[in-house]
């Protein structure tokens, strides 16, 4: 395709230069292009192609940058990014060094507000709202949140903010993706949107107010009857009573009804919520039909789409948790699977259809997710939370008022530990062990490979309190996993390898790494499967028999794993030089997972030459004896 328009855009400004017949064809060249970029390097998709045409619009209507648009959760922001001068970028888009799959602010001054996590849109719009009424400055504020998004209470808890903060422009676009475009998306109501988000009716709203102010009775009947008028045709009751004039449904694919209500709706100001109805993979048949595969592809043929390997691959710990759930839910009736709107990702697909009622998807709702399994393991029965490392850091005031503080039975399945490649900072999973060491009654425990990971998180559920079992993204070894219900002695770590002058102390998948160093230098290697409680008798015994350690992780070296040895040592009055080797104090962007350790220096060239400048002498002295 030759992109005959789209290629004369490289900011919003050429956009709104552009004549309204001339849209229609740049959406089409747009979502075209959103195709072929994606295809070519990965990334989300399906989100992305059905917020072309609601994106031409905010862009066409809104006078960007200094109108504020915040896309929340950012995974559906690639025709946004095109569209403000980084069409030439795409082909680096979640590489190394190049795009951001998300909206960063260091990135373009289009991107008002970094986002990747969800729900927070409207919270950071009205932040913005407020500074820029302080400040004195009239502009827009627009926050653009997807239905799932909108299951979060942190949204509703800045919709509620919004609608006691006077003179602030908000405008909250709900993008419905989920919904099917019902009958009232149509001309009928193409016709009442405009006309609700229109001057004239606003102007007979306040004006009717203020007529029957003086008759109070009258008034709340007038009341009473616009909201159960409007409730018929659409949901505008509960945004309403938050204080925002609520617009729509409408159609989100259709210019002709988008552009007329954001320009009305832009011109009204203060709280607006617009109801839109889009359609995830719109325009790409096979993403139409098929959403949840087309998320999140990597490369692929747009003519062929998305094909099945036929070459088996290596088992994803991802996998290995989904199997293990099933086996320990057919073994233990009292295993209750949660997950916060991520079945796929977490592996919990063929649980659902296993065991229908003891699976349950919460939304976007982390906290609520957490003390929901609280509550379950009150009565007896033992919940399994599988959710992101870097997602539980969203309900941890819940783990630890709601769980560890009352040491309930709650098993966390922290998949995505570590780097995660493409995604980036945002969803790195780099702190959980810094952030759950602390917390008293927690067990910790690190799988150096994938049987070993079936192998912790049944020793934890069988623990009677709280624990988590951390894993990365994707594969690690190919080890065989075994196909019982196994466990081992928490707290006690293995000796896999014997040797001399130190010790290496590898708490994860950075173990395979880890043995081909002490091959080569003749060192002791520990799997240590535990951060807490650690192994403290074996660590005093090593502490005899070596000259020094070295603790690896991937993991934050900040109160990570390396701390905790190096605490354990110290209590018991024992002085040994300790090399603590992990992620380094700095978020790490996205690219590939095995460059981005390398980086770090936590692959084995890199463990290797920090072994060896560290202690150096040591070795040297050995040589010369």
């Amino acid at each position: 395709m030759s992109y005959e328009l789209l290629q004369t855009i490289d900011s919003p400004e050429q956009l709104r230069a552009l004549e309204r017949q001339q849209l229609d064809p740049l959406a089409r060249e747009l979502r075209e292009f959103v195709l072929e970029s994606v295809s070519q390097t990965g990334g989300h998709l399906s989100s992305n192609l059905g917020t072309v045409e609601l994106t031409i619009a905010l862009h066409y209507v809104f006078n960007t940058p200094d109108d504020r648009i915040v896309w929340d959760v950012g995974h559906q922001s690639y025709p946004h990014k095109i569209l403000t001068g980084r069409r030439q970028e795409m082909s680096g888009l979640r590489q190394y060094g190049g795009l951001s799959g998300f909206p960063k602010r260091s990135e373009s001054p289009y991107d008002a507000f970094g986002t990747a996590h969800s729900s927070t849109s409207i919270s950071a719009a009205l932040g913005m709202a407020v500074a820029s009424r302080n400040a004195g400055i009239n502009r827009q504020h627009i926050a653009v949140i997807g239905d799932g998004a909108m299951s979060a209470g942190m949204a509703f808890e800045a919709m509620n903010n919004a609608g006691v903060t006077p003179d602030v422009n908000l405008l909250v676009v709900l993008n419905d993706n989920d919904m099917s475009i019902s009958p009232p998306v149509g001309a009928l109501n193409r016709y009442l949107a405009r006309l609700l988000s229109g001057q004239f009716y606003a102007t007979a709203k306040n004006m009717g107010k203020a007529v029957l102010q003086h008759m109070p009775p009258v008034l709340e009947l007038a009341r009473r009857f616009e909201e159960h008028a409007k409730g018929m045709i659409m949901p505008a009751t509960l945004f309403e009573e938050f204080g925002f004039n609520y617009v729509g449904p409408i159609d989100g694919h259709d210019l002709n009804a988008l552009l007329p209500t954001l320009q009305n709706l832009r011109e009204l100001g203060g709280l607006q919520f617009l109801h839109v109805v889009t359609k995830k993979g719109q325009g790409y048949k096979l993403a139409e039909a098929d959403p949840v595969l087309y998320h999140g592809p990597g490369k692929f043929d747009p003519e062929v789409g998305i094909q099945t390997s036929k070459s088996p691959s290596k088992t994803t710990f991802t996998q290995v948790f989904g199997q293990w759930l099933c086996d320990m839910a057919q073994a233990d009736e009292r295993l209750v699977g949660i997950t916060p709107a991520m079945r796929e990702g977490s592996g919990l697909v063929e649980f659902e259809k296993r065991f229908p009622q003891r699976y349950f998807d919460v939304g976007i709702a982390e906290q609520h997710a957490v003390t929901f399994a609280a509550g379950i393991a009150c009565e007896g029965q033992k919940p399994v939370v599988a959710i992101y490392s870097t997602f539980l850091q969203r309900g941890y005031d819940q783990l630890i008022h709601d769980v560890a503080l009352q040491n309930l039975d709650v098993t966390f399945a922290l998949d995505r530990a570590g780097l995660v490649g493409a995604d980036g900072a945002t969803h790195a999973g780099n702190y959980d062990i810094a952030y759950l060491r602390c917390v008293p009654n927690m067990v910790i425990a690190t799988p150096s490979d994938e049987n070993e990971a079936r192998l912790l998180l049944t020793t934890c559920f069988q623990f009677a309190g709280p624990s988590a079992v951390r894993y990365p993204r994707g594969s690690g070894v190919g080890a065989k996993v075994t196909s019982d219900l196994s466990s081992v002695e928490i707290g006690k770590a293995v000796v896999r390898r014997q040797g001399k002058r130190l010790a290496l102390l590898v708490f994860g998948t950075l173990l395979p790494a880890a043995a081909k160093v002490a091959d080569e230098l003749d060192l002791t290697l520990v799997d240590m499967r535990f951060v807490k409680p650690i192994d403290e008798s074996l660590l005093l015994e090593l502490s005899k028999i070596h000259d020094g350690f070295v603790t690896i992780e991937e993991a934050s070296v900040m109160g990570g794993a390396g701390s905790a040895v190096m605490e354990t040592l110290n209590s018991n009055g024992v002085c040994l030089p300790v090399l603590q080797l992990g992620l380094p104090d700095e978020f790490i962007d996205h690219g590939d997972q095995n460059l981005l350790r390398s980086n770090v220096g936590l692959d084995e060239q890199g463990i290797l030459q920090s072994v060896q400048k560290r202690f150096g002498k040591l070795f040297a002295a050995v040589s010369a004896a």
